[in-house]
């Protein structure tokens, strides 16, 4: 018994149970280790790109780091109410303290720590996801207008004449991007509008076509104000930005039809910018392009609005 007449004895096994179960609980939240598809999705769609799993890892990652936080703080919360509330026998003001030194430096470094570990591995994966060091396999000209889509295939076709290194409707893409097309590229081109349906899904949309297996680079451009290029199951979105040429590169490595939209606010229909991905073997992929220099769809629809060679070429990083 303690001198206050209560029997305390109990709290100190329950005390420690508690403890030893947050501590079990924070190991296996931080010190397993597990791969992208050991974890739950967390919302994501299944990625269809190689590149796709570097972006559902970090995301997954920082959930692990927030859950680990949180059963911290959960814990903490939960032992402060069960063992520092106030005595039913004994009444008195708790000891007062002014500061605590080293807590105060505990809740100043940790999250720091925290936020400087998830700032490496998010500078690294982006530095990875935007590169373009790897000659493309394919370059698809994406162009965002209001309001739907439009797709400069920039490849040699037959039946198609020109060259995309100097073509007038390609004009607004920076030299650094233009010197790597392909020669006599003279391409074909597919453009939607809000009302169009892709043929076998009846999803709403162009359809955009790329080959399974194959490097695509998409280099986006727009004719007004920005948009946003976003397939969803490649896990990757980009800026359209008028005036300003972003490029990203994906190599899809699964077979389907996939819903892509505008994910940036760009006016009164934009809920309407809606495309569809087909992923189809090399072979269908280069006789769907025959298919659109059949129908008379060569050549390049406008890339972006006119600027003069200085604007354009800015930037000079090299691919």
């Amino acid at each position: 018994m303690s001198p206050n007449g209560s029997d305390r004895s109990p709290r100190r096994p329950m005390r420690r149970k508690l403890l030893q179960a947050l501590t079990a609980g924070l190991v296996l939240a931080t010190a397993t280790g597990c791969t992208y598809k050991d974890f739950p999705r967390l919302g994501m769609p299944t990625p269809t790109t190689e590149e796709a799993p570097t972006v559902l890892s970090l995301w997954q990652g920082s959930w692990a780091a927030a859950l680990a936080v949180g059963v911290l703080v959960w814990g903490l919360i939960l032992w402060s109410v069960m063992f520092h509330r106030r005595s039913r026998t004994k009444v008195e003001v708790p000891p007062q303290t002014r500061y605590n030194m080293p807590i105060e430096a505990l809740y100043t470094v940790v999250p720091i720590i925290i936020i400087s570990v998830l700032f490496y591995f998010t500078a690294r994966d982006e530095s990875k996801l935007l590169s373009l060091s790897k000659k493309p396999d394919v370059t698809v000209n994406v162009v965002g207008f209001q309001w739907s889509w439009g797709f400069n295939y920039i490849e040699p076709v037959a039946g198609s004449q020109g060259n995309a290194k100097t073509d007038p409707n390609l004009a607004a893409i920076p030299d650094r991007f233009t010197k790597e097309f392909p020669a006599n590229a003279g391409g074909v081109y597919d453009v939607g509008t809000p009302g169009t349906r892709n043929p076998q899904t009846h999803n709403p949309g162009p359809t955009l076509w790329l080959p399974k297996g194959k490097t695509v680079r998409f280099i986006l451009t727009s004719r007004d104000v920005i948009h946003d290029f976003w397939v969803v199951p490649f896990l990757m979105k980009q800026d359209v930005v008028p005036g300003h040429t972003n490029a990203f590169q994906v190599t899809p490595n699964q077979y389907g039809t996939f819903m892509g939209k505008c994910a940036e606010l760009c006016g009164v229909d934009h809920s309407r910018m809606l495309f569809n991905v087909k992923v189809v073997s090399p072979e269908r992929y280069e006789q769907h392009l025959k298919d659109l220099a059949k129908k008379g769809q060569t050549g390049y629809i406008p890339a972006g609005i006119a600027q003069t060679p200085h604007e354009k070429n800015r930037e000079t990083n090299n691919l």
